[in-house]
């Protein structure tokens, strides 16, 4: 099969187009045709040897795959032909995957493979973020920060199917139809004075929840906007910086500051992923559709990923590897 390697870990350039073995499933595992595969910041900073879990070169990356099975084991609860998402952690960019039942969940009713493949993991960071962690509530404001890259349209579209007024707020131009078509009802540039129009959309007040995955420079700035009772969630640091929080603001403001990491919440909750993605069928049955902004063959995953790191993405990106 073909397969993107990975043989240093210099970045994207260090991936190469590669006729490798088929794998062979182990005892109860999965074998997937894969049909697409996301792109997301994780696959970036392992190409780079930046990511928490890292592997000795080579393997393949890919981390949200979208496929059909081609072979099942009896008990597995799968059957060959089932359309499946595929929470690989590696080996995604490729043709063929071996997975355990456990990291397999079912395609929702109406999804292509390409939109499978988007909702992957940054719908169920979106969810875990906004509902697990921050108790969401119908009615109340969100504010995006990062709104142009797959964590934050996947926000923005999970909060709008939560019942919530979305802001979304990006510091990449050409963004905002896209974020409005996702369902953002206000867009904030960030540029000076960014704040103080969010607490204008906001009659004086911020917003009741704030979702960070940037980090960096506009922290201080984001955590003025929450407003009282309102909650500030980290989820990453994409920005590359890792921002200080003065507690005398937690404290004299009465806001909460809450993490969101959704891959070692599993580690003692290993049944959120079933559980979210219940809710997030229901979601796409009752009209959510994960957004696919751009697809590059598998050839190109090296561009793609190039593309990402440069910010040249606005929304999605998804390897498209089959039909």
């Amino acid at each position: 099969m073909k397969a993107q390697v990975l043989n240093s870990e210099t970045g994207p350039g260090g991936l190469a187009l590669t006729d490798v073995d088929d794998p062979t499933p182990a005892d109860g595992q999965v074998l997937v045709d894969i049909k697409s595969c996301g792109v997301c910041f994780p696959d970036l900073l392992m190409s780079q040897g930046k990511y928490q879990l890292r592997l000795p070169t080579p393997f393949t990356p890919g981390t949200e795959v979208a496929g059909v099975v081609a072979e099942a084991p009896e008990g597995s609860g799968y059957a060959v032909g089932d359309r499946v998402l595929v929470m690989s952690v590696v080996g995604g960019f490729a043709e063929k995957v071996a997975a355990a039942p456990a990291q397999l969940l079912p395609i929702p009713e109406g999804l292509t493979f390409d939109e499978g493949a988007a909702l992957g993991i940054n719908f169920q960071t979106a969810l875990f973020a906004l509902q697990t962690r921050a108790h969401l509530q119908p009615g109340e404001t969100v504010g995006v920060l990062g709104s142009a890259g797959g964590v934050g349209v996947a926000t923005i579209a999970v909060a709008k199917a939560l019942g919530a007024r979305v802001i979304a707020i990006v510091h990449r131009n050409g963004a905002e139809e896209m974020l409005r078509a996702t369902g953002a009802d206000e867009v904030v540039s960030l540029t000076d004075g960014w704040g103080d129009r969010v607490k204008e959309l906001t009659g004086g007040a911020g917003v009741d929840v704030l979702i960070d995955p940037v980090g960096g420079e506009v922290f201080d700035e984001a955590l003025r906007q929450v407003a009282t009772d309102g909650r500030f969630v980290v989820i990453g640091f994409a920005a590359g910086g890792i921002p200080q929080v003065k507690l005398n603001r937690v404290l004299f403001r009465n806001i909460a500051v809450v993490g969101a990491a959704w891959g070692e919440y599993l580690r003692t909750h290993p049944n959120l992923p079933t559980e979210l993605h219940e809710q997030l069928t229901t979601m796409i049955a009752d009209g959510m559709r994960p957004p696919v902004n751009r697809t590059y063959p598998l050839a190109e995953l090296p561009q793609a990923l190039s593309d990402l790191e440069n910010g040249q993405i606005l929304g999605k990106a998804v390897i498209h590897i089959a039909d």
